[in-house]
């Protein structure tokens, strides 16, 4: 098997893993996000990430911490994918002859690039979950953004590409994806190398054991959403936002706002189950992807 079909694999089975154990983690990430912020003297509808689990379960049962997985899911093969094939041929070129470790600049070079590649896929995947994972907490504020009401991943895309400009609605919000993307995957692959290699002593990683390669997974994942979390909360709130009437023009107004009216408090809304996702979701990710590719020879 070839080097492109064993990252296309690993990617493919490292995604899902990632997928299933951080999925609920991410619902309640995107819900703390998207509440809007409460009236004077009122408490916002969410106390905090417990509270937001307690209600999802009472309005929506368990199945409510995986709504809007379909989405994910149906790409998660595409996106995973793309992102390990693209670092893996982005590894290719930058090796100065086969088989030589890279440095960790190297694998920050190569993180940015998938982060590139990867952005395309992610936004109108992203806008999908978003709506379903936040419309039960828009609906209960009285929010306007959720005029309709969503069934589902193919229900979301049909109205976004008859009512919100076509294709083009599906790709609200790439210049924060892109933002999100680029140095998060950077620090994260940067980050992955770096802990694999101080673990092993040296560049030759090829000899660490499973435990050293989910401690470094759950450290890289970490890294991710430590560098970026500001820009993908402003991500979320452009892509659940009102088509017709718009709380925000763009990026750096939605960034402002939120600044203005909530504080450097409100850009981390949310902070707390990305963080306690991203260990155990990359941990996963990594390591079905490191089984799977050394499996593969």
């Amino acid at each position: 098997m070839g080097d492109v079909a064993k990252d296309l694999t690993s990617g493919t089975i490292g995604g899902a893993a990632q997928l299933i154990v951080g999925h609920p983690f991410d619902t309640i990430k995107v819900k703390l996000q998207s509440q809007p912020a409460p009236l004077p003297g009122q408490p916002p509808k969410y106390a905090g990430a417990m509270d937001a689990v307690k209600q999802t379960i009472a309005a929506e049962g368990p199945r409510g911490l995986y709504k809007g997985m379909g989405a994910p899911l149906a790409t998660v093969a595409a996106f995973n994918a793309v992102l390990f094939t693209v670092r893996g041929q982005m590894e290719a070129l930058l090796r100065s002859e086969p088989g030589v470790p890279l440095t960790v600049s190297q694998q920050i070079v190569c993180g940015a690039g998938a982060g590139v590649a990867v952005s395309f896929l992610a936004c109108p995947t992203e806008l999908i979950k978003c709506r379903l994972q936040a419309q039960s907490a828009l609906a209960s504020s009285g929010s306007a953004a959720v005029a309709v009401k969503y069934g589902g991943p193919m229900d979301v895309a049909k109205h976004v590409l008859r009512s919100e400009g076509g294709m083009r609605g599906l790709f609200k919000g790439l210049v924060p994806t892109l933002a999100r993307e680029v140095p998060g995957n950077a620090a994260m692959f940067g980050m992955y190398e770096a802990v694999k290699q101080y673990m092993a002593g040296g560049t030759d990683t090829s000899k660490l054991g499973r435990g050293s390669l989910i401690m470094a997974g759950g450290l890289a994942g970490a890294t991710f959403w430590f560098s970026v979390y500001p820009t993908d909360v402003v991500k979320s709130v452009l892509q659940v936002d009102d088509y017709k009437n718009p709380k925000y023009t763009g990026s750096i107004n939605a960034f402002r706002t939120i600044l203005a009216s909530e504080g450097v408090k409100g850009l981390y809304k949310g902070f707390g189950p990305a963080m306690a996702r991203s260990v155990p979701a990359n941990a996963a990710c990594f390591l079905a992807y490191e089984v799977t590719k050394s499996s593969l020879g």
